[in-house]
C-alpha cells in the first residue's frame, strides 16, 4: 500500500478539497414563445410548451 514520503499541508489541502465544491449556475435559454427564461429541455412552467407542442394548457394552470 502507498504511503505518503511528507505531509500535505493545509493549503494544499484544502485546495484539493474547493475544487470539488464549485457551484455552477444553471443554464437559462430563452422560450421562443413567451420568451422567459427556462431550462433546456424542460417544459416551460409559463406557457407549458416543448418542443413545438403544448404540454400543459393554460386551462390547466
Amino acid at each position: 500500500m502507498a504511503v505518503p514520503k511528507q505531509k500535505k499541508s493545509k493549503s494544499k489541502t484544502r485546495i484539493r478539497r474547493a475544487s470539488h465544491d464549485k457551484v455552477f449556475l444553471a443554464e437559462l435559454i430563452v422560450c421562443p414563445y413567451c420568451g422567459e427564461l427556462t431550462k433546456p429541455h424542460h417544459v416551460c412552467p409559463y406557457c407549458g410548451h416543448y418542443k413545438d407542442k403544448e404540454i400543459i394548457s393554460q386551462e390547466e394552470k
